[in-house]
């Protein structure tokens, strides 16, 4: 799949880019490409964002930035589902991190300080996805995590069998896992369940499936 990704730093997911699960599938399964809205803006000294109608503390990412940034990158529509990352999105799940891995192309609108210019979300996206009910003053993070939580549900992208069952998968009910323990058995007196010990799997994958529930 390809991820299009629109931001003010595009230099901020060099990291990203260097760990697994993205460094993984990039180039292969993933065409990661990030458009720094600064590139194509229309306005003098590569301005990006002004201050709000009505008043108001911060600075709002405007609407012809994001115009100019969209048309120079596609001709014309954009070729598959535009996301908005902002508070006034629905709230990001494992279900919609699904969807959007089975895109075969997605576009991720990030921004800064107070966000958007309204127009932007309500004509310029097909979406609109929030990580979270808090404010953050770098949307580049919300958009790492979309990647990162979409990477790693591509081919490839994990050991085989690891990403089968894990928390909030359909297996599981949209649930967490259970409890996961390692080495040593015992450590500063806090022991490792006596049934992970036992070796009986029909009580180890019981006691699961409890914890699943619980």
């Amino acid at each position: 799949m390809r991820l299009d990704v629109f931001t003010l730093t595009p230099h901020a997911f060099s990291w990203l880019t260097e760990q697994r699960p993205v460094a993984t599938v990039l180039g292969g399964e993933l065409d990661l490409r990030l458009f720094s809205y600064r590139e194509t803006t229309p306005l003098k000294a590569g301005q990006v964002d002004d201050t709000p109608y009505g008043g108001g503390a911060g600075m709002v990412l405007r609407v012809d930035v994001v115009a100019a940034a969209l048309d120079a990158a596609y001709g014309g529509p954009p070729p598959g589902r535009v996301v908005a990352l902002t508070p006034q999105g629905r709230q990001l799940t494992q279900a919609i991190v699904e969807e959007l891995a089975a895109e075969p192309v997605v576009t991720l609108l990030s921004s800064r300080f107070e966000g958007f210019d309204e127009r932007i979300v309500e004509h310029l996206c097909t979406d609109a996805l929030s990580i979270g009910p808090y404010v953050l003053s770098n949307g580049d993070l919300p958009a790492m995590l979309v990647v990162d939580a979409i990477a790693r549900r591509l081919p490839g992208a994990l050991a085989e069998g690891s990403g089968e069952i894990e928390s909030f998968s359909p297996e599981l009910g949209g649930g967490l896992e259970y409890p996961q323990y390692t080495r040593p058995a015992e450590f500063r007196g806090w022991s490792v369940p006596d049934v992970l010990l036992s070796g009986n799997h029909a009580n180890v994958e019981r006691w699961q499936k409890e914890h699943i529930r619980e």
